[in-house]
């Protein structure tokens, strides 16, 4: 998707050590969004209306996560998985996904973002792959916040591909096999041009990660905050990013 490299691990790793203004805040924060049905069925309302609310909580972390400190955001929209969910409320997504994008990327561009997406786009509706596209492309010199929404994602699905499209190179000849380590494969993911996250947010209080980021996540820290999603606030995001700071980050070195 992306064609340019990712510092190598050793450089990213020293990089989130000494991050920003030594604030001990998190550079790159990714966000499994969880909770949306649960916090309709509680509140006898049809799943969609959670997912509804969900994406005017986006709109607000959106906003308030350079505030924190934060220069990439990545959030879990919609997984492989998902499509195992009923029609009805796969389509009601697909078209919440762009009313979104409709709604809010002209803001999005106003307030200096630059918007990612991630995830295999051939099972999307070719209207809203287009608009996911034109997005991206109408955002790319924007540096205040870097966006990354993850839609038709799943990190094994991620790194097949990548195991296919490598093999494809070593056959071809274009790649020595003793020339891939693991800085050439993070360069054969989606997220490429992405620091690893240095802080994974999981809200409604499950304590899994979802087939989300796997490989990037390796060093990440984890937040599994009980709030459902919609009852997700930027107060909340920000204290998450304070308390990451607490953490003593040692990449596997002794204390």
């Amino acid at each position: 998707m992306f064609n340019s490299s990712p510092a190598p691990a050793t450089e990213a790793a020293a990089a989130v050590t000494t991050h920003g203004d030594g604030a001990g805040r998190p550079r790159h924060v990714a966000v499994i969004m969880d909770g949306n049905g649960r916090w309709a069925k509680s509140r006898g309302l049809p799943r969609l209306a959670g997912h509804r609310r969900g994406a005017e909580v986006v709109r607000r972390i959106v906003e308030a996560a350079p505030d924190s400190g934060v220069s990439y955001l990545t959030l879990y929209a919609f997984s492989t998985e998902n499509w195992k969910r009923s029609s009805e409320e796969v389509q009601g997504l697909m078209e919440l996904f762009s009313i979104y994008i409709r709604r809010e990327g002209k803001e999005l561009k106003r307030r200096g973002a630059r918007v990612r997406f991630i995830g295999d786009r051939t099972r999307l509706n070719r209207d809203l792959a287009e608009q996911m596209g034109r997005l991206e492309a109408s955002t790319e010199s924007n540096d205040r916040l870097n966006l990354t929404i993850a839609i038709n994602y799943g990190g094994r699905d991620e790194i097949l591909g990548a195991v296919r499209r490598l093999a494809a190179e070593i056959a071809a000849g274009r790649l020595a096999p003793e020339a891939l380590d693991a800085d050439a494969f993070s360069a054969a993911l989606d997220t490429r041009e992405l620091p690893d996250p240095d802080l994974v947010i999981r809200t409604s209080g499950e304590m899994r990660t979802s087939n989300f980021l796997p490989w990037q996540s390796a060093y990440a820290e984890y937040a599994f905050v009980p709030e459902t999603w919609p009852d997700f606030t930027p107060e909340l995001f920000a204290r998450a990013c304070a308390a990451f700071g607490a953490r003593n980050r040692r990449f596997g070195a002794a204390d």
